[in-house]
């Protein structure tokens, strides 16, 4: 069995860091680094604010999503709601007021499923994935940037929507698996 590394001899110790990019969502920067062998190396890192993603499901079990152009990949996907933290917002808040804005959705109650970082080896994004319940509809209210088709999606239309890549991004595949599993449970 191959022995443990000591954990505190993994730490890579910033030298210098060096802004990049100062922008509306996020900031990047390159950081020197002394690694734990004592040689150096550089990484580019992008800070973000962090996110919430929400996961509602209809009465009668449907998942709430939306269909919306994505510039940096240049293709259109279907997601679950989702948007960016305000600097001092509460994660629950924010859930609650992207669900509303991009579909019009109000729930009763939201539950925290999960946090997870979406690309750690460069960014230190922090999505907080919420499952809403007692969902009712209402009016969305986009920002006025944003363009989204609202869609309603059964378990198995979901997962016909990853297969054939129109669902791609890791917070709706986890949404969707996680709801799979609920439901067996």
């Amino acid at each position: 069995m191959q022995e443990r590394m000591n954990i505190v001899s993994m730490i890579e110790k910033t030298i210098a860091s060096k802004p990049i990019y100062d922008g509306k969502i996020i900031k990047v920067k390159v950081d020197e680094v002394e690694l734990p062998n004592g040689k150096t190396a550089k990484r580019e890192i992008v800070n973000h604010p962090g996110a919430v993603a929400v996961m509602a499901i209809t009465e009668d079990d449907r998942m709430v999503m939306v269909r919306q152009f994505r510039k940096p990949l240049e293709k259109i996907l279907v997601e679950i709601p989702a948007g960016k933290l305000e600097p001092g917002e509460n994660p629950e808040t924010c859930a609650e007021r992207e669900l509303q804005e991009e579909t019009g959705y109000t729930c009763k109650t939201l539950h925290h499923q999960a946090s997870f970082y979406t690309s750690p080896g460069f960014a230190d994004e922090l999505i907080h994935l919420y499952r809403a319940e007692g969902v009712k509809p209402g009016e969305a209210q986009p920002d006025e940037d944003e363009f989204v088709e609202l869609l309603h999606v059964t378990k198995e239309e979901a997962q016909r929507l990853i297969e054939n890549g129109e669902i791609q991004d890791a917070k709706t595949i986890l949404a969707v698996y996680a709801w799979k599993l609920d439901a067996s449970s």
